[in-house]
């Protein structure tokens, strides 16, 4: 069904307030110099845990769980993503994205279907220094128009950046902040990047 590089079966902070089983999708078209994930960069890698396995351990702990979070890697990646969360809600969960964007067109088809119920949305950088950032050519397009269908739908977010000082200087962060009040963001999460 979906790549799955690695999975948390309990998790209390990838869904802020919600107790959820987490699934870390293999594979993403980015490479942030901070990446807390590395091993999931390769779409080709073996994966690591099956579907079968993830869908068995929900089913065994229905009310226990408040829902799942694809993460990544880039879980949009995944062609068969939707069917992935379609088959979480019909085992009553909700369902949460971890994304950074890259996909606008399979994410607005998700979000057009009701397939999610949170969003956690990665603002990489203000515009013009996304390339530096993600080490990807052009990579601001897909990923400003994935942030403008997130905020078309009403479906309940946190947009986050992660502050590594050798990509985002305090000049790059000042330049996002002016981006997003322009934007009209104003609830907006900075964090700084974990060491490796």
């Amino acid at each position: 069904m979906i790549r799955i590089g690695g999975w948390s079966r309990l998790s209390t902070c990838d869904w802020p307030g919600r107790l959820v089983t987490t699934v870390f999708c293999q594979g993403c078209p980015w490479r942030c110099g901070y990446c807390h994930n590395p091993e999931l960069l390769d779409p080709r890698a073996e994966p690591a845990v099956r579907w079968e396995t993830v869908t068995t351990h929900l089913a065994r702990r229905q009310g226990l769980l408040d829902g799942v979070v694809f993460s990544g890697g880039e879980p949009l990646l995944q062609p068969r993503l939707a069917e992935a969360m379609h088959e979480v809600r019909t085992l009553g969960y909700t369902v949460g994205l971890h994304t950074g964007g890259g996909y606008p067109r399979r994410f607005g088809q998700i979000l057009d279907q009701g397939l999610v119920d949170w969003v956690g949305f990665d603002i990489k950088a203000s515009p013009d220094a996304y390339d530096d950032v993600t080490g990807v050519p052009n990579s601001a397009g897909p990923a400003l128009r994935s942030l403008r269908h997130l905020l078309d739908s009403h479906v309940a977010h946190q947009l986050r950046t992660t502050v590594d000082p050798t990509l985002l200087d305090d000049g790059n962060v000042t330049e996002l902040r002016i981006w997003l009040t322009r934007q009209g963001i104003r609830d907006h999460v900075w964090q700084e990047a974990r060491g490796r």
